[in-house]
């Protein structure tokens, strides 16, 4: 398993900032940090966290491997396993199914011939249904990143929308600028 950590390596960026969030704790409870590294992990390694990167998230926080696995298997948050360019979050809750959320995920698997948790065939766009988004008032809606996308309740918005989409470069995470 040694060698495995070895191999993943943070940019100077990535470990400048890691380093930031840790020293914000005392000794011995660097573990706090552990949230914003895991974004920071996932960013940095194509949008997901595997083992690997885990294993490695453990050893610069002195910490069990356990210790990260559970907190980035808990949370919806992080993916596990390799994702397209878009994670598309669906709200599928009550209030954003009254709206049709349901319709909406439909749709995206029609339009981009995948099932819930697949990425599709050219790798731009992987569906992931989660629960409440906290805008229920302009369902049904999804997130991309830290943005929400709202009133998606027709096929002409979801077509607008995945076209937006495709045209957007990958965006470089806020630490990394």
């Amino acid at each position: 398993m040694a060698e495995t950590i070895n191999e993943v390596k943070f940019s100077d960026a990535a470990m400048a900032e890691i380093q930031r969030y840790i020293s914000h704790y005392p000794e011995g409870r660097q573990k706090s940090a552990l949230l914003p590294i895991l974004h920071i992990a996932q960013a940095e390694f194509g949008g997901w966290v595997g083992p690997d990167v885990m294993d490695k998230i453990a050893e610069i926080l002195d910490i069990q491997p356990i210790e990260v696995y559970e907190v980035a298997t808990f949370y919806t948050m992080f993916n596990l396993k390799p994702v397209g360019k878009h994670v598309l979050e669906v709200c599928r809750t009550g209030p954003c199914c009254l709206r049709g959320a349901d319709e909406l995920i439909d749709t995206l698997k029609r339009k981009l011939n995948i099932e819930e948790g697949e990425t599709s065939a050219d790798g731009m766009f992987t569906l992931k249904p989660v629960e409440c988004l906290a805008s229920c008032g302009t369902g049904p809606m999804l997130q991309v990143r830290e943005l929400f996308y709202e009133n998606l309740d027709s096929e002409e918005r979801v077509d607008e929308f995945l076209a937006m989409m495709r045209q957007k470069e990958h965006e470089v995470p806020t630490w990394a600028q």
